[in-house]
């Protein structure tokens, strides 16, 4: 059994976390626009998620560590997103989120881009993730539905996930279109969050669209480092990189400070319908880019196997 531990979030009301929100945004955006709007379904394009929406008992899961992951790889940790949602104690929960592939199920290391109904004691799990690797024939990108080669509901190493009831209701809607600052779209919205809530942690995920524009992503290889990887600059050499083009369909966990548990801080996976995807960096056409999100603050926190020895490398 991995050790689960739980804290619960600073919870503002949507209404003031919007407001909070714009403001921050106009700093780093030309346009900003956010407000409380119902969640649009979900099961509809271009998202297509197993679930209409992401309210009902929000709550943010971290799992594992980059630390499992380099240095050097621990490959025995191999995680199931059904046993995550009785973890989180919401069995039958709408996860999405950012994590690794189990290499043990694909053969090779991935990016994962996790977006599972979780399965109750009523319904199998339905499971709409995507698979991002570096495709053999061309090094370029690989993108898959899981479901299309995989049955389970496997993940390795890492991830951080945003799990709901996935029922419809009243969500943040955020618009932001004009890159003006230095700061990606993710990392706006936790400094914004940070700077304004402090010693307080906020928790929020969803899923937001990159609808024009194109954005850097990277692809873990397929292989694992042989050497050891202990700076940022090992990583990145070891990354690939690739400029990908909108839309892009963005899933994403924030939390606005660390309260103690060695977490990612932010992480967020992307998929398209045009065979693009992967780990969300910038995006690379500020002029033109345009951001359409929708969002909600979570309640609590689950550190789910926490690594005991860690470093604070790769976390971008």
């Amino acid at each position: 059994m991995a050790k689960v531990e739980r804290f619960a979030f600073h919870v503002p009301s949507l209404e003031e976390l919007s407001g909070v929100l714009q403001k921050g945004l106009k700093e780093n955006f030309a346009d900003a626009e956010v407000s409380v709007v119902d969640c649009p379904d979900l099961t509809q394009e271009p998202f297509n998620f197993p679930a209409k929406g992401i309210c009902g008992k929000p709550r943010i899961a971290d799992v594992g560590g980059v630390p499992y992951l380099i240095p050097v790889v621990q490959k025995e940790k191999v995680y199931d997103l059904n046993t995550v949602a009785k973890d989180i104690e919401l069995p039958g929960a709408f996860i999405l989120g950012a994590g690794a592939a189990s290499s043990k199920i694909l053969g090779v290391n991935a990016e994962l881009i996790p977006i599972v109904q979780t399965k109750s004691e009523k319904k199998p799990a339905v499971n709409g993730s995507y698979v991002a690797q570096i495709n053999p024939a061309d090094k370029g990108c690989l993108l898959e539905k899981y479901s299309s080669k995989y049955t389970d509901c496997e993940f390795g190493l890492l991830a951080n996930l945003y799990a709901s009831e996935g029922q419809p209701g009243k969500v943040i809607e955020v618009k932001a279109n004009g890159r003006t600052g230095e700061l990606n779209f993710v990392s706006c919205l936790r400094q914004i969050l940070e700077k304004h809530y402090g010693e307080k942690p906020v928790g929020m995920g969803g899923t937001f669209v990159i609808q024009k524009g194109k954005a850097k992503i990277h692809i873990m290889p397929p292989e694992f480092s042989a050497c050891p990887l202990n700076t940022d600059e090992d990583v990145n050499n070891w990354l690939k990189f690739f400029e990908m083009k909108a839309p892009l369909i963005c899933q994403t966990v924030i939390v606005s400070r660390d309260p103690g548990f060695d977490l990612r801080v932010e992480h967020t996976h992307c998929f398209s319908h045009h065979g693009e995807g992967g780990h969300y960096h910038q995006d690379t056409s500020p002029d033109s880019v345009q951001y359409l999100g929708y969002l909600l603050p979570a309640e609590l926190l689950f550190r789910i196997d926490r690594p005991q020895e860690t470093h604070l490398v790769g976390r971008d």
